[in-house]
């Protein structure tokens, strides 16, 4: 490993380490204005009930349910069930769904269901036991999945809000319901970007256009989960040795494959070919060692969000968001100000004038191989806070980092960013007019339409120097 491109990689892992940390004092403060909940998924949880784990000799889950005013709720029944097969401490497997509890709340509105082993559960409120005029802000989240560790305590987090079917964005007038979805859409596109911009300069520096980049995405949730959850380690911690991790292991892909097609020579379709096959590759390899289901961050799994305005955010969307940022500017300081930076954007203009000029091109490849994965994996960490850990995440938002980098412009960095930015608003806005199943079908009409005006993407150039 090159000195700097270790360097590199360090600061973006303390970086993840110190704004993922500051996720967690913000997670655990309460939520002034925020919706009232029921329990969360998370020892960050902003309840009564977010103690210590380590004080906890049992293993079990629990909550809180609270009105929209934050007022405890007795008498709300919850049902629970082990979603897969769990392993009590005699050693007993019981299969999936065999486990069944039914609990009321108290008088606090606290509950608490001792688990016969750690694993994945479902909890399911009945909304008929909430009292009259109260319902769930989302109807359809009425079940929630948690896993829970051995001797310890997961928490589950429903939000209530007034009215009998519940808050959303039902009972919102459009003006808020479009400022809502319009920041859920920059929160979205961030993610996006950090994707984007990694398989942007991949392109522009070898010309592939890289199928298997949505597994990059997915290993990084994927390693932070098996750090996080089965080795132990604080999710902070594991979250910036994925990062570690998923950068190396993009380095050592271009070496192994990419290099290797590259000196034989090898056209960029057979290579776009091939990034296909690899994709499907890794992706069933995910799923034979990860299984089908979605699993979730324990430590960040249910917050109550913080109303600012007519705009409900949670803590760990805020600070994914800061994180996303930081690591944009990063990456655009890089290009800009460092050596390999401005190295890199030569090969993208002319590969054979940068050659000539005395620069090692190999070895700005890698790195930015190195650096596009890292960036993946940072963007599968933080798209996993909110829809959780699968093996098929990354190829789900695959398509929408492709629209993004094509809108931006093929091979621009900042035209990705730009590109993903417009993609996630479009995506999140577009559920004004047509039903959230068709929301993808917005961004890429506002795509097909940009590029009938302008083809080479916003902040492309009609040709390209070589």
């Amino acid at each position: 490993m090159r000195p700097r491109v270790a360097s590199w990689l360090a600061a973006m892992a303390a970086a993840v380490l110190m704004l993922l940390g500051i996720g967690g004092v913000a997670a655990a403060a309460p939520a002034a204005g925020a919706s009232g909940q029921v329990g969360g998924v998370s020892s960050l949880a902003d309840t009564p009930l977010a103690d210590d784990d380590s004080a906890v000799a049992a293993t079990e889950v629990k909550g809180v349910v609270t009105d929209p005013n934050r007022e405890p709720i007795a008498a709300v029944q919850l049902d629970v069930t082990n979603s897969e097969d769990v392993t009590d401490p005699s050693g007993t497997v019981i299969p999936a769904g065999e486990f069944t509890a039914t609990v009321e709340t108290k008088d606090d509105g606290t509950w608490a269901v001792p688990l016969p082993g750690g694993g994945r559960y479902s909890v399911t409120i009945d909304t008929g036991t909430l009292p009259e005029g109260i319902g769930l802000a989302d109807p359809d989240q009425d079940t929630r999945t948690v896993n829970v560790l051995p001797e310890k305590s997961g928490t589950v987090l429903f939000r209530t809000a007034d009215g009998e079917n519940g808050g959303g964005t039902a009972g919102r007038s459009t003006l808020d319901r479009a400022l809502q979805l319009t920041v859920d859409g920059l929160l979205f596109g961030l993610t996006i970007a950090l994707a984007a911009i990694g398989l942007s300069l991949i392109f522009g520096t070898t010309g592939l256009t890289n199928f298997s980049h949505g597994e990059l995405v997915t290993l990084g949730a994927l390693t932070t989960y098996f750090f996080s959850s089965i080795v132990g380690l604080p999710f902070v911690l594991a979250a910036a040795v994925a990062v570690l991790v998923c950068g190396l292991l993009g380095g050592v892909q271009d070496k192994a494959l990419w290099g290797r097609l590259r000196k034989r020579g090898t056209g960029v379709i057979a290579m776009l070919v091939v990034s296909i096959g690899f994709g499907i590759l890794l992706r069933y390899v995910y799923l034979f060692f990860f299984g089908g289901n979605t699993r979730q961050f324990n430590a960040y799994a249910g917050q109550a969000g913080i109303q600012l305005g007519p705009v409900l955010v949670t803590p760990k969307s805020m600070v994914a968001a800061v994180v996303a940022v930081a690591f944009l500017l990063a990456t655009a300081f890089w290009l800009l100000r460092t050596r390999s930076g401005k190295a890199s954007r030569a090969i993208s203009d002319n590969p054979a004038l940068a050659s000539a000029s005395g620069i090692d091109v190999e070895r700005v490849i890698n790195r930015v191989w190195i650096y596009g994965a890292g960036l993946a994996a940072l963007a599968g960490i933080i798209y996993s806070l909110n829809n959780g850990v699968n093996w098929f995440q990354g190829f789900q938002i695959l398509l929408l980092t492709f629209a993004g980098v094509t809108l931006g412009g093929l091979g621009t960095a900042f035209g990705a960013i730009v590109g993903s930015l417009i993609v996630g608003v479009m995506i999140q806005v577009s559920t004004l007019v047509v039903p959230p199943e068709l929301k993808n079908v917005g961004a890429l009409l506002i795509l097909i339409i940009i590029l009938l005006i302008r083809p080479q993407g916003i902040l492309g150039r009609r040709e390209r120097v070589g």
